[in-house]
């Protein structure tokens, strides 16, 4: 069976933009690289059902760096350019499609902003409210100037969830019909946490929230009544002997709501953990990407198969992984993907 993917990357060196790369499950091996549509530096993308693939978007305009979103039609190869929504500043770093509500969002972790756009009757974006985030900055050089969203999507009960790395919090948001973001609540992290992603299991109330300056992972329960979330548990994602910088990046819960998988820069690696009978997590193996600065990963359909994108060493790695123990076994780690930042499973056609 042939599988596709998205890939996000930067345009620093020689990379030209989004590309498309194959799974065959059958080989198993990755194959068959094609640029899908070039971009500045698209490196966070989502495809929405209606296959529309968002981009954050990164160009010069009259010799001013502007950013936004680049919206094609991912029914071609290469895909047509659609619209471009930029404007003076720099480009997000999170974008993703809310299907039921028909939206598209956006975390800008340069400006702090976080942005709500509704796709409209004629299939177009048009942007319905903007916040900034606002809370006591952080310790860490990377947090000295202010509020910097990196993630923001949907919760298992309908509400906007934003992680600030800057400010180490986490904020809860509910959205009007009209579009408008009204805050919920908040969860104030450890100075020098960093939040950056997060993942729930829905009948557990449990959220995972990647630390990305700390390299660790917060257990969080959550209660839905309240819309409140609280720590459970702290995790570290790399090995107790490590000094070297490292910078958790990327986690991903499999669908059976077993095993936590989490991305090391730095440590160059993907933990893996357990999931307890009680939500708290137990590590169980931790693995080499083969290649530098895996900032994201993915599953196949099946989630028979992972592939790491390693941004510096312009590598895509494959692993088959093992259902019954979550443990990933190295297939294929020569896979050219220039500047990779996000892997994407394609909508099939």
């Amino acid at each position: 069976m042939i599988e596709k993917f998205l890939i996000g990357t930067y345009t620093k060196n020689q990379s030209q933009g989004i590309y498309q790369l194959e799974l065959d499950t059958e080989k198993p091996a990755l194959q068959n690289l094609q640029l899908v549509a070039k971009a500045g530096s698209p490196t966070y993308l989502a495809e929405s059902n209606a296959h529309r693939i968002y981009a954050v978007e990164r160009v010069m305009e009259d010799d001013e760096l502007h950013g936004g979103v680049l919206d094609l039609d991912g029914t071609t190869l290469p895909a047509k350019e659609i619209e471009k929504i930029v404007e003076a500043g720099s480009s997000p770093a999170y974008i993703t499609v809310d299907e039921k509500r028909q939206n598209v969002y956006t975390a800008n972790y340069h400006t702090g902003d976080v942005t709500i756009f509704t796709i409209t009757p004629q299939g177009l974006l048009s942007a319905t409210d903007r916040v900034h985030d606002h809370g006591q900055v952080g310790p860490k050089p990377e947090q000295a100037d202010g509020a910097h969203p990196h993630y923001v999507d949907i919760s298992f009960d309908g509400r906007l969830v934003v992680c600030d790395l800057g400010l180490d919090q986490i904020f809860l948001y509910d959205l009007t019909p009209a579009g408008k973001l009204q805050l919920v609540s908040g969860l104030t992290l450890a100075p020098g946490f960093g939040p950056r992603h997060i993942t729930y299991i829905e009948e557990m109330g449990k959220a995972y929230l990647v630390g990305e300056l700390s390299s660790e992972v917060a257990v969080l329960n959550y209660n839905e009544e309240t819309a409140q979330f609280e720590i459970e548990q702290i995790v570290s994602t790399i090995p107790a002997d490590w000094t070297a910088h490292n910078g958790a990046a990327a986690i991903h819960l499999s669908s059976d709501h077993r095993f936590v998988y989490v991305s090391n820069r730095g440590n160059d690696s993907i933990v893996v953990f357990a999931v307890q009978p009680d939500g708290k997590l137990q590590p169980v193996q931790r693995v080499s990407t083969e290649g530098e600065f895996p900032r994201d990963f993915n599953f196949n359909q099946t989630e028979a198969f992972l592939i790491v994108a390693n941004q510096n060493s312009d590598n895509a790695t494959l692993f088959q992984r093992d259902a019954e123990t979550g443990k990933l076994t190295l297939v294929q780690k020569d896979f050219t993907v220039p500047e990779g930042t996000c892997v994407a499973l394609r909508k099939p056609q």
